[in-house]
């Protein structure tokens, strides 16, 4: 029970070893990735597409039953609605986890690995994502452009973290620990209460408002405004289409609560939905936000130094593997190369494990004890450093760089293009 609660062995070691800038090469992760292992099939792609959507109907399916049955039980009233109530539970977990494997399997559409056909990509990635209310065309513009600067402090698109003068803070030289308290130190229930509402309307929040995305874009930037400054112009006709695709969907929506009922529209489609929205930015937040891992500034950053500044993670197990597929075991895979389909990244991540060593970040911690210790810890960076740590509430970072000389040599990994580990 209460290794639960402690930090895995990896974690650990990271915490007690100063970090040192990767020096590997592009082209050496390129040559240890087998070749096969890059080739999609349209046929393998609709097998899992199915698959999930089989899994769907038939907890929807099950799930009409639960009332009929706890009704017709003559056991104890008490008894009979403890029973429903855990039925509607078991549902709502299940079925939350498939529509987010809907969303995982949309993202790997976005980024071309279902198919070799371009079509087949989109379609099944446009229907999948718009039923569960993602604007398809919008968030793949803008994930294509966190893929080509994660880990970058001024041009990522996600999870970037606020800086010290973000918050006010006074300089390190005259700043005390109280200061820090004043900011960060929260009673547990208004911890709790703010980790809640960022896994359920964390997602919305970052669609409608930008929230913890990059602070290049003015306020009101948002993922449904064809101008937005999120994206190109030559994108505009594609964001449209994300919105029609959404208002479709809501008024499909809007006619089945007033089929069912607003009580069975709840229960059936939109808790599942908002525990789907958990699941999507648990795993995203994780995947990025971690005291052990680095941002960059721009003299520091390189796509592979940003690309390696994740962590694979085994979030939920087996479970996750199968319907999340391999989004969170494989995400180091995923980053240096998005091109390869997801059903082949656990063997990519196997190849890259023996190149880059010490520099591959896994953490077998509880997930969701990694999430509080995240959510509570990465409180903050400088607003100087070209390779920072978050700072936590004392102030304090968590891990150290070896030595401050970190310039990028000419060896290839200090300015190699995002493309070079994308290409076949």
């Amino acid at each position: 029970m209460f290794r639960l609660f402690k930090n895995s062995p990896e974690y650990q070691r990271r915490l007690k070893t100063p970090f040192y800038p990767p020096k590997i090469t592009l082209s050496q992760l390129h040559s240890a990735v087998p070749k096969h292992l890059w080739q999609k099939s349209t046929q393998k792609a609709l097998y899992y597409v199915v698959r999930d959507l089989l899994f769907a109907i038939a907890f929807y399916v099950l799930a009409l039953y639960i009332d009929p049955f706890c009704c017709s039980l003559t056991a104890h009233q008490v008894v009979s609605q403890l029973l429903r109530w855990s039925l509607w539970c078991v549902y709502w977990f299940w079925q939350g986890i498939v529509l987010a494997g809907w969303w995982c399997i949309g993202h790997e559409a976005g980024h071309g690995t279902l198919s070799p056909q371009k079509w087949v990509n989109h379609v099944i990635g446009f229907t999948l994502h718009t039923s569960i209310l993602v604007p398809y065309y919008s968030w793949r513009s803008t994930h294509h452009a966190h893929h080509k600067a994660v880990g970058s402090i001024e041009r990522d698109e996600n999870y970037v973290p606020r800086t010290r003068s973000d918050y006010s803070l006074p300089p390190v030289s005259k700043s005390h620990v109280a200061d820090y308290h004043e900011i960060f130190e929260e009673t547990p229930i208004y911890t709790l209460g703010r980790m809640l509402a960022m896994q359920l309307f964390g997602w919305h929040a970052y669609l409608c408002t930008n929230a913890l995305g990059s602070k290049m874009y003015p306020k009101g930037t948002n993922h449904f405004q064809p101008s937005s400054p999120l994206f190109k112009p030559s994108e505009r006709r594609d964001i449209i289409i994300s919105n029609v695709g959404l208002a479709i969907m809501s008024a499909i929506l809007w006619q089945y609560a007033s089929a069912v009922g607003f009580a069975n529209f709840v229960k059936l489609y939109f808790i599942p939905y908002l525990l789907a929205n958990h699941w999507i930015v648990m795993l995203t937040f994780l995947h990025h936000s971690d005291p052990t891992i680095p941002h960059y500034r721009s003299k520091e950053w390189s796509f592979l130094r940003g690309a390696a500044a994740t962590v694979d993670r085994p979030l939920l197990g087996w479970i996750g593997r199968f319907f999340l597929h391999n989004v969170s075991h494989d995400h180091v895979a995923h980053h240096f190369f998005s091109t390869i389909p997801f059903y082949n990244q656990p063997e990519v991540t196997r190849a890259i494990k023996k190149v880059l060593k010490d520099d591959y970040n896994y953490d077998s911690t509880n997930s969701f004890y990694a999430l509080y210790r995240s959510f509570t810890e990465c409180c903050f960076i400088e607003d100087d450093g070209e390779v920072v740590f978050y700072k936590n509430k004392d102030g304090v970072a968590q891990r150290q760089l070896a030595f401050e000389d970190t310039a990028a040599d000419d060896s290839g990994y200090g300015s190699a293009d995002s493309t070079e580990c994308e290409s076949s």
